[in-house]
């Protein structure tokens, strides 16, 4: 086992304790994440279906969605791949996907998102994020940003926080991370 899927291992673990312990978490941060991106009417924004204990994701698609926000959710298509983003709403059907995942149907529109919302399993101070190790994000990232500019934000628990996450050359950072009690902002 590497260093990193040691420290992985103990993420999830941290984060599931933190999960327990704070459920309410997802709905605390909505309003510091709308006040970094107002007004988002009209914007494209990629959200997640929460899988397990990531932090909930469900209140801040609602409110996003309340006040205009184009929203989409990830599709994985195939592993070693980038995730492709179909149009949804709260509401809308979804169906299952790669690795228990849920996505919107294959009849919505494809969307290229301005923003993600990304789920993580930790972060540190300089903006590396700590995923499942499959790649999704990074790739998709890198992808879009060779594009144009696009935004990420991962959504996490104070607690997922760690010192230091070593990176490699196709890891991604974040713009910023938005918890339960601050909004982390990372220089690029």
């Amino acid at each position: 086992m590497t260093a990193k899927d040691e420290l992985r291992r103990q993420a999830i673990a941290r984060r599931a304790e933190l999960h327990a312990a704070q459920p309410q978490a997802g709905a605390e941060l909505v309003q510091r994440l709308l006040e970094i991106l107002m007004p988002v009417r009209g914007i494209k924004i990629a959200g997640y279906m929460t899988l397990g204990d990531e932090l909930d994701c469900g209140p801040t698609l609602s409110a996003l969605h309340a006040l205009g926000a184009q929203l989409s959710l990830p599709v994985a298509i195939a592993p070693e791949h980038e995730l492709h983003f179909r149009t949804w709403e709260p509401g809308t059907a979804l169906e299952g996907g790669l690795f228990g995942t849920q996505h919107p149907l294959s009849s919505a529109p494809l969307v290229e998102p301005d923003i993600l919302l990304v789920p993580l399993v930790a972060f540190d101070a300089t903006g590396h994020r700590l995923g499942y190790g499959a790649g999704f994000y990074d790739r998709t990232l890198a992808a879009l940003r060779g594009r144009r500019d696009v935004l990420a934000i991962g959504l996490a628990y104070d607690g997922q926080e760690v010192p230091v996450i070593t990176a490699d050359e196709s890891d991604q950072r974040l713009n910023a991370v938005v918890t339960e009690s601050r909004v982390i902002a990372f220089d690029q």
